[in-house]
């Protein structure tokens, strides 16, 4: 006769465990080797965007319908706030709509400061959910010997965010986009690489433009593309870019209240693929059958090397 203890059910403890253990694994937990990309769904026409399950949502990569293998909410935020340094003083006017948006994210909503400053992302206080300790990080930008670029503050900052790709993590880069360093012309030879970074971290980059101290980002021709530059990264990465002509907006207001409400209705879809011996790229769509309802999202995914 078996000396193994038995459960009612009559599979060996162990196995029984084992089948439990299953059983309550919650199907939107992400499985090692999948693609995971943040998802906002966006409704139309300032409706407010209804909570979605996975058989609302289609994915498309490369043109071709693809399963999805999880769609789940993600409460953990990962929010980096990056100023650059070498904006014109007067921002600091918009820090107390800054810390209206800070106050009104939720406990779960892990939140940094840092300031762009010689192409480097300086800390100025890390993540914390205390969200009143981290507005008082917010300082008037120094402008002089800040004039650098942007993208490699960002890629910089982004080698130094918590979380994996399987967590929600997003940067609101405060910049004019100039990159005083390699130029904009016709965009920054950064920008790129800053992007396909973001997208293989599946962060999204919020932007809000403002003019820089030096006075350069007053020339049309310099501005306009510095904020095509910030259009582009923001797009690519699912999320926005916010500017009211080449002036410093009235005020910032506005712009955070979309980006609570955006971040409010955000989710992360997961699938399966590989990108063969050397990982690529792949294009991907969002769609859905609902009316009034579209989504942000990544330009184009990274597919992992695998089999």
């Amino acid at each position: 006769m078996s000396t193994k203890k038995r459960s009612r059910m009559g599979l060996p403890a162990p196995a029984l465990a084992l089948a439990l253990a299953l059983f309550v694994t919650p199907a939107s937990a992400a499985v090692p080797g999948d693609v995971t990309l943040t998802v906002t769904a966006v409704a139309k026409k300032n409706t407010t965007a209804p909570a979605l399950a996975r058989g609302d949502v289609q994915l498309f990569v490369n043109k071709e319908r693809t399963q999805i293998a999880n769609w789940r909410r993600g409460e953990t935020l990962y929010l980096a706030v990056l100023i650059d340094d070498s904006l014109a003083t007067s921002v600091a006017g918009e820090w107390n709509d800054l810390k209206e948006f800070f106050n009104n994210q939720p406990p779960t909503t892990y939140i940094s400061v840092s300031y762009s400053r010689n192409g480097v992302a300086m800390v100025a206080q890390d993540f914390t959910n205390n969200h009143v300790l981290a507005a008082k990080a917010l300082r008037i930008p120094v402008g002089g010997g800040a004039f650098s670029s942007p993208y490699l503050a960002l890629q910089d900052l982004m080698k130094r965010l918590p979380g994996a790709p399987t967590d929600r993590r997003s940067i609101l880069l405060v910049s004019s986009g100039i990159d005083y360093l390699r130029g904009n012309f016709p965009s920054s030879t950064d920008l790129d690489s800053t992007t396909e970074r973001a997208q293989k971290q599946n962060i999204n980059i919020w932007s809000i433009y403002f003019p820089d101290r030096g006075g350069r980002s007053r020339g049309f021709f310099l501005a306009n593309r510095a904020q095509s530059d910030l259009t582009r990264l923001s797009d690519d990465t699912g999320g926005r870019a916010y500017y009211l002509g080449t002036s410093a907006p009235v005020t910032f207001g506005p712009y955070l209240q979309e980006i609570s409400t955006h971040l409010r209705n955000q989710y992360l879809l997961s699938f399966r693929g590989s990108g063969g011996p050397k990982g690529r790229f792949e294009r991907e769509k969002i769609a859905t059958e609902l009316p009034r309802l579209g989504f942000l999202a990544p330009a184009q995914v990274f597919m992992p090397a695998g089999k």
